[in-house]
């Protein structure tokens, strides 16, 4: 019989608070260093989308680290979902209230990266849509999905988040969509007519094949770790 106590949960508005700074700070260096990179390579795409994928992977290790014990650190709405799924209980009013902190909080994160680049909020104009780069988003949000909870179900969630950081960093460049990976994420990069934005209407895409994605991420956890560690103590 496990006897360890379960820590109660911290209060929600404090874990919301955690899910709009977390995904906020997550936009900020997403569409900050697309900038820096922008400015500072002008002639070389290759480059600029090297600096803007360390940049973003390193930021995310470290914004895990720094909010996992607070919310859980989602950042990202099919993260959330794919929780409640695969066993944690959250309520709807939870759901709800972590989903708008991590849209909101993103909207903000690309808002602030534009003040500080003395840029333009503006609608993004880059479009992104084909079939190549939603299969890469199907791809990416599946293998995110499939990380974080493969991690998560064998007893491994120390390590989440250099794991996460590493595959995201990666994902740039083996996904033809540079693995957005994450609608809230996606949402804020409207307001950036900059590397990183996207078009309105390539994001709505963008979205749909992000929730496919976390499907097939959750079917692919439940094939090959059907049961956590904790569900065997």
């Amino acid at each position: 019989m496990n006897t360890t106590q379960t820590p109660e949960p911290l209060p929600l508005w404090r874990r919301a608070a955690a899910e709009f700074v977390g995904t906020g700070l997550l936009v900020t260096v997403v569409v900050g260093s697309g900038i820096a990179a922008q400015r500072l390579s002008p002639d070389d795409v290759g480059l600029q989308l090297l600096e803007n994928s360390l940049a973003t992977a390193l930021g995310l290790t470290v914004l895990i680290l720094l909010f996992q014990t607070v919310s859980g650190a989602h950042f990202n709405p099919v993260v959330t979902l794919a929780d409640r799924i695969l066993g944690t209980r959250h309520t709807a009013r939870e759901i709800v209230v972590y989903i708008l902190a991590q849209i909101v909080g993103g909207i903000g994160g690309a808002v602030l990266a534009n003040l500080m680049f003395e840029t333009p909020t503006a609608i993004a104009t880059t479009d992104r849509l084909s079939a190549g780069h939603l299969l890469g988003e199907i791809v990416a949000t599946a293998g995110l999905v499939l990380v974080i909870f493969a991690l998560a179900r064998t007893g491994r969630g120390t390590i989440v988040a250099p794991v996460v950081g590493a595959y995201i960093g990666a994902a740039y460049w083996f996904t033809s969509s540079t693995s957005f990976a994450n609608p809230a994420v996606t949402i804020g990069r409207i307001f950036s007519d900059t590397f990183a934005g996207i078009a309105p209407t390539s994001a709505l895409w963008f979205l749909g094949a992000q929730l496919v994605g976390a499907a097939l991420g959750v079917v692919l956890v439940l094939l090959f770790f059907p049961l956590s560690r904790k569900a065997h103590a």
